[in-house]
This record gives C-alpha cells, structure tokens and sequence, in this order.
C-alpha cells in the first residue's frame, strides 16, 4: 500500500509539474513568442512529434519536463528570423504574465485540490471530543488515573464549558486549563446526549504557558486528549477556509525559510523538525505513509493525500518565485529592477528605449545560486534516505 501511495504521488507531482510548463507554454504563446519544444521528462527522447513550430514528446526520466522558449535572454543565440518572436524582447507585461504562469498553475491546482477536499471529503480537526485520558507527571515519575479520570470523565466526552466558561475549541480549553493552575475547578461535558458536571482537581505542572511543551511555567493540568472529527462544508462555506489554508501554507512557508533555516543541521538527528525542510523523496515516502495509514478510512487517506499534493504544489509554487536566477522569480526581479530604473530615468527625461540589465553579469550569481540549491538538495536527499520523516512508526 505504501508502494501504490509513492507511485501515485510522484504521478500527481509529475502531472503538476508538467502543468506548471504548460502555463509558461500557453501564456507564451498567447504573447506571440515561439515555443520550439515542450517535452515531459528528462535524457533521451523517447517519442516525439513536430506539430507546427514545436515539437512535442516524452523522455525517458520522468522527472518533470520542460518548455523551451526562444530567446529567454539577450545571451541565447537564436535563429534570426525568431528574434522579433523572442522572449527578451516582448513587452514587460507579457514576460510578467509568462514567467508567473506556472507559479499561478502550482496556486490553481491547491486551491481546486483544498476546496474539492472541504466540500466532497472534508478534513480532519482536532475537536473537544476526549480520546483518550493519562496520569500527569508532576514529577519525574507519572501514576494514577489523572485528575479527569479520577472526576470520571470517560472517552469520548465532549468538553462544553470549564470553570464557568462555554469552551469554543480545544485550544481554548487547554489555555484555559493551564491558565486556572493547580485547584479543584468545574467542568460540564455532554455525553450520550446528556449534560454532566464533573469537578476536577487539577495539578500542577511545569510547562510553556503558551506551547505546552516542556518549560518552566507553573500551569494547570487536568490529564486529557483531544479527539479528532471530520468537518465538513458547503460550497459556499468552503470558499474562505480554502483560503485559510492557503493563507496558512504560506505563513508556514515563511516560518520554514525564515526561522526553521537553522534547523538544517538536525536533519539526520533524531530531533529532525517533522515540519521543516523534505525533499521530494521524503514527500513521496510521507505520501505512501498517509495512503497505507492503518487506523483511517478510505475516504481519510485519499483526502488526506490529496491535501500533501496541494500543500506541495503551494510550496513549489512559492519557492519558484524567490528571487534567484535561473528560478522564474529571479526573471521577474530582474524584469521588475528594469522597469524601476527606467521609471526612475524617465522621471530624469530620457525618452529612450527600455535598457536591459546585462546577463552575462548575472551568470557568477546564477551559477552560484544552482550550485547552492542542487547541493541543498542532494543533502536533503539523503537525509530523507537515512533518517526519513515517517507518519507510521
């Protein structure tokens, strides 16, 4: 079952990547520029066809594909009868539109995926259903029943109200519950239909306030988990939660690339951040593990499996638009620098044509910038080899 989960995630990302050129292709050609060759995969040809001025066809590594655009800079050497049809000189506008065609395809398809998801299958969320209740450790040791179970709370209690106050999520409930600290206190939960008030005694423990990992705040603990069910939505409610969780996936972008960069060095410790950096090797493997998940259903792991294609189609997209040669990004930064410096010449009187920043300048940088990523990679790769991030141990 894994095997099939590996397969069909290369298979998705392989679709999407080869959506991704099919954005740069179509925008290209709707601006006039030549497309000579559009092909999936890598290596040797094996199959193509000439249909009109591109050629089509399929290589023999199925990693991805490509479109080729004539002219992408002034330093291509191009047939001279394509060079009015050339990348480099269309307008500004349309090399925007082209270069961001395949970030914005790689944007489309998690939207579709996240929203199709919410509506057809829903998602998985933590709720104040109790799954499960444990002794807390208030020292180093960890006996008894804990103070829930001790009150008699029992699997699959819901949480309504604590201290007096409606509990709205368990995020809520638990900041509560650290925030009340050590004490007797009065919980209701509605089981089986009915409404019971139970009356805890809570203990003390030293945790982060905020986090509840481990720390040194003095915080109430009452000896629970919580349980998770399976929301759904209309297809009107679904709009601004797709948009959640694209707004999410980009903030967890951000955190990634800003915060987790340091974390790097732990990839191949036992203390590897699951929610930091993975190659696609490492995806692909996460991918077989939500297919072959034991203790879900069907319907979980397929939408589960379609919410890691959105979440990594929302990173490639992202990543592709830093602004680093030879990344798409790094084309539009150099567009956007072009046309802030002829703004600011314009405002000076020149009444010239666009000047264009010379490449042959930017070539250390990109080198640098490839030699960078594909080393990053490789150290990625292999430690989702040696030591992967699995979700079934």
């Amino acid at each position: 079952m894994a095997i099939l989960g590996i397969v069909a995630f290369a298979a998705a990302l392989l679709v999407s990547v080869v959506l991704h050129e099919g954005g740069h292709f179509v925008t290209a050609r709707h601006y006039g520029m030549k497309a000579s060759k559009f092909f999936v995969g890598f290596g040797p040809t094996i199959w193509s066809r000439q249909r009109g001025e591109t050629e089509y066809g399929v290589k023999a590594v199925p990693a991805g594909g490509f479109v080729k655009i004539e002219g992408m800079t002034p330093l291509e050497e191009i047939d001279p009868a394509d060079e009015p049809r050339a990348f480099h000189n269309a307008g500004a506008r349309a090399r925007l539109v082209v270069m961001s065609a395949g970030s914005f395809v790689h944007f489309v398809i998690a939207i579709v995926l996240i929203y199709l998801v919410l509506v057809t299958l829903g998602t998985k969320q933590v709720s104040t259903k109790i799954s499960a209740t444990s002794c807390v450790a208030t020292t180093v040791n960890c006996s008894g029943p804990g103070p829930a179970a001790a009150a008699g709370m029992r699997l699959g209690d819901r949480v309504v109200s604590f201290d007096g106050v409606a509990v709205h999520s368990w995020k809520d409930f638990t900041r509560r519950v650290r925030e009340h600290g050590a004490g007797p206190t009065s919980l209701v939960v509605e089981r089986d239909g009915r409404r019971l008030t139970l009356t805890p005694d809570l203990v003390e423990v030293r945790r982060n306030r905020e986090t509840g990992d481990s720390g040194n705040d003095r915080v109430g603990a009452l000896g629970v988990r919580p349980g998770l069910e399976t929301v759904h939505y209309n297809p009107i409610e679904a709009v601004p939660h797709t948009f959640d969780v694209i707004g999410s996936g980009f903030t967890g972008m951000y955190d990634t690339l800003t915060h987790r960069i340091g974390d790097v060095g732990k990839i191949f410790s036992n203390d590897r951040d699951p929610e930091g950096f993975i190659s696609v090797v490492g995806a692909a493997r996460i991918g077989g593990d939500v297919v072959s998940a034991p203790d879900s259903s069907v319907l979980d792991r397929v939408g589960q499996f379609l919410i890691l294609v959105a979440a990594i189609n929302l990173a490639v997209g992202i990543f592709n638009l830093l602004p680093l040669l030879p990344l798409d990004g790094g084309h539009i930064a150099v567009l956007g620098f072009e046309q802030a410096r002829h703004g600011l010449r314009r405002l000076r009187g020149y009444r010239g044509p666009v000047q264009k920043v010379d490449f042959a300048k930017l070539l250390p940088a990109t080198y640098a910038t490839v030699v960078v990523l594909l080393g990053f990679s490789l150290l990625l790769l292999s430690a989702d080899i040696f030591n992967p991030i699995r979700l079934n141990q």
